[in-house]
């Protein structure tokens, strides 16, 4: 189906008259041209006009012009351009002032004066190179980050991955102290990076039924437990990045953080650690009866549990029609959509007939399975 087809389908399904059709074909062009065919799941013959043709087809004809009209006004969708501005953005505006205010409190002097003299300029680029970055998931962008801050940043010390071999070890240790020209030289600080947090379960959870800490927090420390004598200094410090993140995740997290750090049973944890977020989506953006009462119930009544399984109860809701942890989010990623977004966006499963009885969900926005 080309864009010309798919249009005067959609204007079908809508039932348009031929003014109202000129007008939406017009936004919609443009808005597919320049946004939503960079989605990555998209293939040719079958982007974003032709998808949202089937995709609104799936409701009653009462229902369509509510469901169109969230797409209009309430979907969130960042394109490739502005995700990877949020990576270049990354290193200059949250990870080197962080490693300036860390040299800042190493010499006891204000951050602003870090440049100001050629000892603390050099502690500074002699912490900068002791530094490490690692890509939390395989959505952190590593890849770009690296080309970002060519430069600034060797590529001996950017890791792809929280798994790191002892040969890796080894070599970025040998890097470092051959960069150096110190045969001591060991990592002083960690950055580790990511796209996206919704909920901050899949970063740091608590199972209460095995009473055992979990997340990617939890499986990074016990990765370099071993390593911690040989490979970092004993005041070490360690940050975590996210280039985006809801206002329901940096409380999340900084409760559970806390939680973690003085939990006596589970044993030692990180030292310093701090947390930065690219940007972060209010509140006000989720989803509900509140923001959009009417999209909520064809939310509800157009809902297929079989699309949950063990993973998605892990945020806490068994009904994941408003996304995992019923975080209600509106929003798309260029490369994928999270399960965070309501289910309606990205959900796919056929009708259910035995009870409970259940209708088809067909995906705008096609998401690609990824667990922790």
């Amino acid at each position: 189906m080309n864009q010309e087809l798919g249009l005067r389908v959609l204007g079908q399904v809508m039932g348009w008259e031929n003014h109202r059709a000129m007008e939406e074909f017009a936004r919609l062009s443009i808005l597919a041209r320049y946004k939503y065919d960079s989605y990555r799941d998209f293939v040719a013959g079958a982007r974003f006009i032709e998808k949202l043709a089937e995709w609104l087809q799936q409701f009653d004809p009462s229902e369509r012009e509510t469901a169109y009209g969230f797409v209009q006004n309430h979907l969130i969708y960042l394109t490739p351009s502005e995700i990877n501005h949020l990576v270049e953005l990354c290193f200059p505006e949250r990870l080197q002032p962080a490693i300036r205010e860390a040299t800042a409190a190493d010499l006891a002097i204000k951050p602003y004066l870090v440049w100001a003299n050629e000892e603390s300029a050099k502690a500074y680029s002699r912490l900068l190179r002791s530094s490490l970055f690692i890509g939390l998931s395989d959505g952190a962008r590593i890849d770009t980050f690296r080309r970002a801050n060519a430069g600034v940043v060797s590529n001996e010390q950017v890791l792809l991955a929280l798994e790191i071999s002892d040969d890796k070890w080894e070599q970025v240790l040998d890097d470092l102290r051959t960069d150096l020209d110190d045969p001591t030289a060991t990592f002083r600080m960690v950055f580790l990076v990511d796209d996206f947090v919704g909920t901050g379960s899949t970063l740091i959870r608590f199972d209460d039924k095995k009473s055992k800490w979990k997340g990617r927090l939890e499986k990074f420390w016990a990765n370099i437990q071993p390593k911690l004598d040989t490979y970092f200094a004993p005041d070490w410090r360690i940050h975590v990045h996210h280039y985006i993140a809801t206002e329901r995740a940096q409380r999340y997290i900084d409760d559970l953080v806390t939680r973690r750090a003085t939990d006596v049973l589970a044993g030692p944890w990180f030292p310093a650690m701090k947390f930065s977020f690219g940007t972060v989506l209010s509140d006000s953006l989720s989803v509900g009866v509140a923001t959009d009462a009417e999209f909520f119930a064809i939310m509800s009544r157009h809902y297929n549990s079989s699309i949950q399984n063990r993973h998605t109860s892990v945020g806490g809701s068994l009904n994941i029609a408003s996304g995992y942890g019923a975080c209600g989010l509106p929003l798309v990623l260029e490369h994928n959509t999270p399960n965070n977004s309501v289910a309606l966006l990205w959900a796919e499963c056929d009708e259910t007939t035995e009870p409970p009885a259940a209708p088809a969900m067909r995906p705008l926005f096609r998401r690609r399975q990824r667990h922790s």
